[in-house]
């Protein structure tokens, strides 16, 4: 399950957060669907602005722990693109630090559809210790091996929707639902009443985990909880741009 956009820590005390309806607990594939890329539904890809997935180049948005570590994740929208399966994406880098140290640096790649749609089309994911590249696992690319866009956020999500976010069998699965489109949720960087997108995402790599992520209009992601597998919170508290 992709970790550089999200901080999973050690049980404690979570930040105070109001859900209008409490999402699901648990992440099954059925139902879910794989969805159908083709490159000529992408008139305009490196201009993402689905109001709950937004990527302006130039835009930081910070993540941090609630608790445990001094976990840290800078998700910077970079100027930069990348052509993939003859679409443009954009590249999106994030940089997961641990008590100032980084220990993940990973690049990803989105491009949204005419419709609104924004696809994931893979990431270049490095593992970090003492400034040495020790791992690339979860690394994908959408055209290699057999691997396949998914969507990363559905341009008019709908409770019950389910699909694949990652298709590259054995390496990334990442699958999304759509549990509740009226959330509500605090963070410190502000404030959201009924008009969150929360979906629980799991991959079958990884079944006993679920995470439950909060989408906030014209933001983006601003929270994310594990609801099962053990617990840990990541919260955003800065944007700039």
């Amino acid at each position: 399950m992709k970790s550089s956009m999200v901080l999973l820590l050690a049980a404690g005390m979570l930040l105070p957060v109001l859900l209008s309806a409490q999402a699901v607990k648990g992440c099954s594939q059925q139902g879910v669907i794989t969805p159908t890329f083709d490159a000529k539904n992408f008139p305009g890809p490196t201009t993402i602005n689905n109001r709950y997935f937004p990527l302006i180049p130039g835009t930081t948005l910070v993540y941090e722990s609630t608790q445990g570590k001094q976990e840290r994740v800078e998700v910077v929208v970079t100027h930069d693109t990348r052509k993939i399966l003859k679409v443009d994406c954009v590249i999106v880098r994030d940089t997961v630090s641990v008590a100032g140290e980084v220990v993940e640096d990973t690049l990803d790649y989105f491009a949204q559809d005419k419709d609104g749609n924004v696809w994931y089309l893979g990431e270049d994911s490095k593992e970090i210790e003492g400034g040495v590249v020790v791992g690339t696992a979860g690394s994908w690319l959408a055209g290699v091996d057999g691997a396949t866009p998914g969507f990363i956020m559905k341009a008019q999500p709908l409770v019950g929707d389910a699909y694949r976010q990652e298709n590259a069998p054995g390496t990334a699965e990442d699958t999304a639902r759509v549990v509740s489109l009226t959330g509500s949720v605090s963070v410190p960087y502000g404030s959201w009443q009924g008009n969150v997108v929360v979906t629980n995402e799991c991959t079958p790599l990884e079944p006993k985990v679920t995470e439950e992520k909060d989408y906030a209009l014209d933001v983006g992601l601003v929270r994310t909880l594990k609801v099962k597998g053990g617990s840990g919170e990541s919260v955003l508290v800065a944007i700039t741009q």
